[in-house]
Protein backbone atom coordinates (compact mmCIF):
# COMPACT_ATOMS: atom_id res chain seq x y z
CA UNK A 1 0.00 0.00 0.00
CA UNK A 2 2.86 2.33 0.85
CA UNK A 3 4.49 1.68 -2.54
CA UNK A 4 1.19 2.37 -4.27
CA UNK A 5 0.80 5.76 -2.57
CA UNK A 6 4.44 6.52 -3.27
CA UNK A 7 3.99 5.80 -6.99
CA UNK A 8 0.78 7.85 -7.07
CA UNK A 9 2.59 10.74 -5.41
CA UNK A 10 5.46 10.54 -7.90
CA UNK A 11 3.03 10.41 -10.83
CA UNK A 12 1.04 13.41 -9.58
CA UNK A 13 4.27 15.32 -8.90
CA UNK A 14 5.58 14.54 -12.39
CA UNK A 15 2.29 15.62 -13.99
CA UNK A 16 2.31 18.82 -11.93
CA UNK A 17 5.89 19.71 -12.90
CA UNK A 18 5.12 18.88 -16.53
CA UNK A 19 2.13 21.24 -16.36
CA UNK A 20 4.31 23.96 -14.85
CA UNK A 21 6.93 23.45 -17.58
CA UNK A 22 4.26 23.78 -20.28
CA UNK A 23 2.80 26.84 -18.60
CA UNK A 24 6.25 28.40 -18.29
CA UNK A 25 6.96 27.75 -21.96
CA UNK A 26 3.62 29.29 -22.87
CA UNK A 27 4.04 32.41 -20.71
CA UNK A 28 7.54 32.63 -19.18
CA UNK A 29 7.18 36.32 -18.27
CA UNK A 30 3.96 35.54 -16.40
CA UNK A 31 5.70 32.80 -14.41
CA UNK A 32 8.59 35.18 -13.69
CA UNK A 33 6.15 37.82 -12.44
CA UNK A 34 4.54 35.28 -10.13
CA UNK A 35 7.94 34.26 -8.76
CA UNK A 36 8.87 37.90 -8.15
CA UNK A 37 5.60 38.51 -6.30
CA UNK A 38 6.41 35.57 -4.04
CA UNK A 39 9.89 36.99 -3.41
CA UNK A 40 8.38 40.39 -2.60
CA UNK A 41 6.02 38.76 -0.08
CA UNK A 42 8.89 36.90 1.58
CA UNK A 43 10.96 40.10 1.72
CA UNK A 44 8.05 41.93 3.32
CA UNK A 45 7.72 39.16 5.94
CA UNK A 46 11.43 39.42 6.76
CA UNK A 47 11.04 43.20 7.11
CA UNK A 48 8.29 42.69 9.70
CA UNK A 49 10.45 40.18 11.59
CA UNK A 50 13.24 42.75 11.56
CA UNK A 51 10.90 45.32 13.12
CA UNK A 52 9.99 42.81 15.84
CA UNK A 53 13.67 42.25 16.52
CA UNK A 54 14.18 46.00 17.00
CA UNK A 55 11.34 46.01 19.52
CA UNK A 56 12.82 43.01 21.36
CA UNK A 57 16.20 44.74 21.55
CA UNK A 58 14.56 47.83 23.05
CA UNK A 59 12.67 45.63 25.51
CA UNK A 60 15.91 43.97 26.61
CA UNK A 61 17.39 47.43 27.18
CA UNK A 62 14.46 48.55 29.31
CA UNK A 63 14.49 45.33 31.37
CA UNK A 64 18.27 45.59 31.88
CA UNK A 65 18.06 49.20 33.08
CA UNK A 66 15.21 48.29 35.41
CA UNK A 67 17.13 45.32 36.88
CA UNK A 68 20.22 47.48 37.40
CA UNK A 69 18.17 50.15 39.08
CA UNK A 70 16.46 47.67 41.42
CA UNK A 71 19.80 46.00 42.26
CA UNK A 72 21.27 49.36 43.23
CA UNK A 73 18.13 50.24 45.20
CA UNK A 74 18.21 47.00 47.21
CA UNK A 75 21.94 47.44 47.87
CA UNK A 76 21.32 50.89 49.35
CA UNK A 77 18.40 49.53 51.37
CA UNK A 78 20.65 46.77 52.73
CA UNK A 79 23.13 49.39 53.88
CA UNK A 80 20.38 51.34 55.63
CA UNK A 81 19.11 48.15 57.32
CA UNK A 82 22.68 47.28 58.41
CA UNK A 83 23.19 50.68 59.99
CA UNK A 84 19.84 50.31 61.76
CA UNK A 85 20.71 46.87 63.08
CA UNK A 86 17.95 45.18 61.08
CA UNK A 87 19.85 42.00 60.19
CA UNK A 88 16.95 40.09 58.66
CA UNK A 89 15.95 43.05 56.54
CA UNK A 90 19.55 43.59 55.51
CA UNK A 91 19.92 39.95 54.42
CA UNK A 92 16.67 40.09 52.45
CA UNK A 93 17.74 43.32 50.71
CA UNK A 94 21.14 41.84 49.86
CA UNK A 95 19.52 38.67 48.50
CA UNK A 96 17.19 40.78 46.35
CA UNK A 97 20.13 42.88 45.18
CA UNK A 98 22.05 39.78 44.07
CA UNK A 99 18.96 38.46 42.33
CA UNK A 100 18.55 41.67 40.34
CA UNK A 101 22.27 41.75 39.55
CA UNK A 102 22.06 38.20 38.15
CA UNK A 103 19.01 39.21 36.13
CA UNK A 104 20.81 42.29 34.83
CA UNK A 105 23.80 40.15 33.81
CA UNK A 106 21.53 37.68 31.99
CA UNK A 107 19.69 40.53 30.26
CA UNK A 108 22.99 42.14 29.22
CA UNK A 109 24.08 38.89 27.57
CA UNK A 110 20.68 38.53 25.89
CA UNK A 111 20.94 42.13 24.70
CA UNK A 112 24.39 41.54 23.19
CA UNK A 113 23.14 38.36 21.49
CA UNK A 114 20.11 40.25 20.14
CA UNK A 115 22.39 42.96 18.76
CA UNK A 116 24.54 40.40 16.93
CA UNK A 117 21.47 38.63 15.54
CA UNK A 118 19.93 41.94 14.54
CA UNK A 119 23.07 43.02 12.68
CA UNK A 120 23.15 39.70 10.81
CA UNK A 121 19.45 39.95 10.01
CA UNK A 122 19.88 43.52 8.75
CA UNK A 123 22.73 42.41 6.50
CA UNK A 124 20.71 39.55 5.03
CA UNK A 125 17.64 41.74 4.66
CA UNK A 126 19.59 44.36 2.69
CA UNK A 127 21.11 41.59 0.56
CA UNK A 128 17.60 40.23 -0.01
CA UNK A 129 16.32 43.66 -1.15
CA UNK A 130 19.28 44.12 -3.50
CA UNK A 131 18.67 40.67 -4.98
CA UNK A 132 14.99 41.47 -5.48
CA UNK A 133 15.90 44.77 -7.18
CA UNK A 134 18.34 42.96 -9.47
CA UNK A 135 15.61 40.46 -10.40
CA UNK A 136 13.22 43.33 -11.23
CA UNK A 137 15.82 44.90 -13.50
CA UNK A 138 16.54 41.53 -15.10
CA UNK A 139 12.81 41.10 -15.71
CA UNK A 140 12.70 44.49 -17.46
CA UNK A 141 15.60 43.40 -19.66
CA UNK A 142 13.89 40.10 -20.50
CA UNK A 143 10.58 41.84 -21.23
CA UNK A 144 12.39 44.19 -23.61
CA UNK A 145 14.09 41.30 -25.37
CA UNK A 146 10.79 39.42 -25.58
CA UNK A 147 9.06 42.46 -27.11
CA UNK A 148 11.82 42.84 -29.71
CA UNK A 149 11.70 39.11 -30.52
CA UNK A 150 7.90 39.17 -30.93
CA UNK A 151 8.06 42.33 -33.06
CA UNK A 152 10.76 40.88 -35.31
CA UNK A 153 8.79 37.64 -35.64
CA UNK A 154 5.70 39.51 -36.82
CA UNK A 155 7.73 41.75 -39.12
CA UNK A 156 9.51 38.78 -40.69
CA UNK A 157 6.24 36.91 -41.11
CA UNK A 158 4.81 39.83 -43.09
CA UNK A 159 7.94 40.63 -45.10
CA UNK A 160 8.65 37.00 -45.96
CA UNK A 161 5.04 36.21 -46.85
CA UNK A 162 5.34 37.33 -50.45
CA UNK A 163 8.62 35.50 -50.96
CA UNK A 164 8.21 32.23 -49.14
CA UNK A 165 4.50 31.58 -48.76
CA UNK A 166 2.06 30.82 -51.59
CA UNK A 167 -1.05 31.63 -49.58
CA UNK A 168 -0.78 35.47 -49.73
CA UNK A 169 0.04 35.32 -53.44
CA UNK A 170 -2.97 33.11 -54.09
CA UNK A 171 -5.06 35.48 -52.01
CA UNK A 172 -4.11 38.46 -54.20
CA UNK A 173 -4.69 36.47 -57.40
CA UNK A 174 -8.12 35.40 -56.16
CA UNK A 175 -8.96 39.01 -55.37
CA UNK A 176 -7.90 40.08 -58.87
CA UNK A 177 -10.10 37.39 -60.44
CA UNK A 178 -12.99 38.49 -58.25
CA UNK A 179 -12.59 42.11 -59.34
CA UNK A 180 -12.34 41.00 -62.98
CA UNK A 181 -15.63 39.12 -62.63
CA UNK A 182 -17.32 42.15 -61.09
CA UNK A 183 -16.03 44.43 -63.85
CA UNK A 184 -17.16 41.97 -66.51
CA UNK A 185 -20.61 41.75 -64.97
CA UNK A 186 -20.90 45.54 -64.75
CA UNK A 187 -19.83 45.91 -68.39
CA UNK A 188 -22.25 43.20 -69.48
CA UNK A 189 -25.12 44.79 -67.58
CA UNK A 190 -24.25 48.16 -69.06
CA UNK A 191 -24.11 46.81 -72.60
CA UNK A 192 -27.35 44.91 -72.13
CA UNK A 193 -29.17 47.96 -70.85
CA UNK A 194 -27.66 50.05 -73.65
CA UNK A 195 -28.82 47.57 -76.31
CA UNK A 196 -32.31 47.38 -74.83
CA UNK A 197 -32.57 51.15 -74.78
CA UNK A 198 -31.31 51.48 -78.36
CA UNK A 199 -33.69 48.79 -79.67
CA UNK A 200 -36.60 50.44 -77.88
CA UNK A 201 -35.66 53.75 -79.51
CA UNK A 202 -35.47 52.15 -82.95
CA UNK A 203 -38.84 50.45 -82.48
CA UNK A 204 -40.38 53.77 -81.50
CA UNK A 205 -38.95 55.49 -84.60
CA UNK A 206 -40.27 52.72 -86.88
CA UNK A 207 -43.75 53.05 -85.36
CA UNK A 208 -43.67 56.79 -85.99
CA UNK A 209 -42.67 56.26 -89.66
CA UNK A 210 -45.45 53.70 -90.22
CA UNK A 211 -47.96 56.06 -88.71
Amino acid sequence: MGNLFSRMKQTISADFHDLLDKKEQKNPIGMLNQYLRQCEQETEKVGKLLERQYLLKEEFTREYNQAQSLAEKRKNQAEVAKQSGETDLMEFALKESLHYEDRAQSLMEAHKSAEVQLAELERKYEEMKHKLKDMHLKRMELMGRENIARANHRINRVLDAGRTEAKPVAMFEEMEHYIDRIEHKVDADYNRHTIDARIAQLEKELEQKEA
